[in-house]
Order: C-alpha cells, then structure tokens, then sequence
C-alpha cells in the first residue's frame, strides 16, 4: 500500500507519425502530386520522368525536414496564425468585465 503507483505510457503515444522517415500527411500529398503528374498525361516517358524527379526531390526535403523538427509543417502552420504586432492597449469597443458589487455588513 505504501508504494507508488506506476503506469507504462507508450512509446507510440510519444512518437511523431512519420512515414519512410519524412511527415506522413506530407509525404502522401506528394505522392499523390506524382500519381496526378503521371495520370494526366497518360504515362508518357516525359511525365514519367517528371513525376520521378518530383518525387525524389520532395522525399529530399521532407526526411531532410523531419530530421530537423518532426513537427515542423504544423509549428510553421502555427506560426503563419501569429500577427507581426500586437498592441498593448485593447479594442476601444472592447466590454469590460463587470466591477464585484461592494458588501455592506450591518
């Protein structure tokens, strides 16, 4: 009874969800970039070509990405929401809080 209670937490409630070592919503964007490259032009070798080169630069620099953060496409979609200024004083028709009504004992 006089010892504490211990509970396991997880390694994959902790882990970032990567996908061949790179973001997964990411990475899937980008293959599905590719799969429309190659699609929409009716697998010509150029499109092919193009598609491969498309593909293996955006797997560049998304595992390059995930080694540096691995968060890092959702800390920079929460640093785009943040203003460049903000002012020390509040909106002129901003409503106050309402003042507590003073107690009378008697």
């Amino acid at each position: 009874m006089d010892e504490p209670r211990f509970m396991p937490i997880h390694r994959s409630l902790n882990r970032p969800q990567l996908l061949m070592g790179a973001e997964r919503g990411l990475l899937l964007f980008a293959v599905l970039v590719a799969a429309i490259i190659i699609f929409s032009a009716k697998f010509r070798p150029l499109s092919l070509l193009l598609a491969f080169v498309f593909w293996s630069a955006s797997f560049w620099s998304l595992t390059q990405m995930a080694k540096a953060d691995t968060m890092m496409s959702k800390i920079y979609q929460r640093h785009i929401r943040y203003r460049a200024y903000y002012s020390a004083k509040g909106c002129v028709h901003a409503q106050l809080a309402p003042l507590p009504r003073p107690t009378t004992k008697g």
